[in-house]
């Protein structure tokens, strides 16, 4: 087991600063993602980027989140199902307050915005960016990041 992987799963893509990527679409899986990460890694700063179906407790998986990120990029994916960027910034700024919250409607853009203000400190060591929210926008953020 100690050689398994699970592609989505607190999977690393990238490194300075360390990129994960976790498919938590559910406050569960998202509770779970963030005791593991905070387990697991020692970031001083740590930056998600949040993209969701509209039909999910999104509250839940932003509360769950909301005392290991520092800030949150909310975006969306590419299906029908997705929440509008600015209907999941809206419900962002409720749990994380508004000057923890920027809005990127594209997913590019955000994991660049994220990526940037991981590194605002300036100790890339301790930065990390979180992809989270669905499957659907992990998938795609792997294949942005070079993985298949």
């Amino acid at each position: 087991f100690a050689s398994a992987s699970s592609p989505g799963r607190l999977e690393v893509v990238r490194r300075s600063p360390t990129v994960l990527l976790d498919a938590a679409h559910n406050p569960a899986g998202a509770r779970a993602a963030a005791a593991a990460v905070s387990e697991a890694f020692g970031f001083t700063r740590l930056v998600g980027v949040v993209g969701t179906s509209a039909d999910k407790d999104v509250r839940g998986l932003l509360e769950a989140f909301e005392p290991v990120l520092a800030e949150v990029v909310v975006t969306r994916n590419s299906t029908q199902r997705a929440m509008d960027a600015d209907e999941l910034a809206a419900l962002a700024v409720e749990v994380f307050g508004a000057d923890r919250v920027q809005v990127e409607p594209r997913l590019d853009d955000a994991i660049e915005a994220a990526v940037t203000l991981a590194e605002e400190e300036g100790e890339l060591a301790g930065a990390g960016v979180l992809v989270t929210g669905s499957v659907i926008t992990v998938g795609e953020a792997r294949l942005l990041l070079g993985k298949e």
